[in-house]
């Protein structure tokens, strides 16, 4: 996966942002805008914006956590649209999208407080009729990505990718069977995955200003 037989691990996200953008530079892109899945893929996005001399934007989507045990997510949400659950859990634990109502509620309005954090004021990067990347810095089940990309598609991209440098393999498979993306780019995609940190040295928390200092200065437009 990062060219090292000995070890398959990335150092940390800003190796593994390096080693996604050498990948997507060989890929023909038609007025790209690249988005980072908040908080972890905005550091690698901004690898890939850079390389493609493409604006960047933030993307952001909440789990919503099963009830007495939030961090197994069943679901996610974005600030506008519907839910995106995962039904396979859903049935497992046998819950409904109703019984998960005021958690869905409760992750939209944070959604939309960190969406206002990041932006500043500003407006965000028009999408409309343009090749559209989502970039995290990993995929495991998969529903974040999921929901992100469907208020990604709801604007109208010419082309919607979703990159990451790691993606389960299943997961991987499901996104491009349901056309949740036109194109799914990872560099590894283990059937054995456990979780994303696995995959890399270093995986601490990136903050919120580490996600403000990462699009500070890039293009808007």
């Amino acid at each position: 996966m990062s060219g090292l037989e000995d070890d398959p691990r990335f150092a940390d996200r800003l190796d593994a942002g390096a080693r996604l953008a050498g990948r997507l530079a060989d890929m023909q892109w038609s007025d790209p805008v690249v988005l980072g899945l908040a908080r972890g893929g905005v550091p690698i996005a901004r690898s890939v914006a850079e390389t493609l001399d493409a604006p960047l934007e933030v993307a952001v989507a909440r789990k919503i956590g099963a009830p007495r045990h939030p961090e197994f997510g069943v679901g996610a949400v974005t600030a506008d649209g519907p839910p995106c659950y995962d039904q396979t859990s859903l049935a497992r634990l046998g819950l409904t999208p109703d019984d998960l109502g005021e958690d869905c509620e409760r992750e939209r309005a944070e959604v939309r407080r960190q969406l206002q954090r990041y932006r500043q004021g500003r407006d965000p990067v028009p999408l409309a009729g343009r090749d559209v990347l989502l970039v995290d810095d990993g995929l495991a089940t998969g529903v974040t990505a999921r929901a992100a990309l469907g208020q990604l598609r709801a604007a109208g991209p010419r082309r919607l990718v979703f990159a990451a440098p790691v993606c389960a393999r299943d997961s991987q498979a499901a996104l491009r069977a349901e056309a949740d993306a036109d194109e799914v780019v990872c560099l590894s995609a283990p059937a054995d995955f456990g979780a994303v940190g696995l995959w890399y040295h270093d995986f601490g928390q990136t903050s919120d200003e580490e996600v403000l200092a990462a699009l500070a200065d890039m293009p808007r437009s």
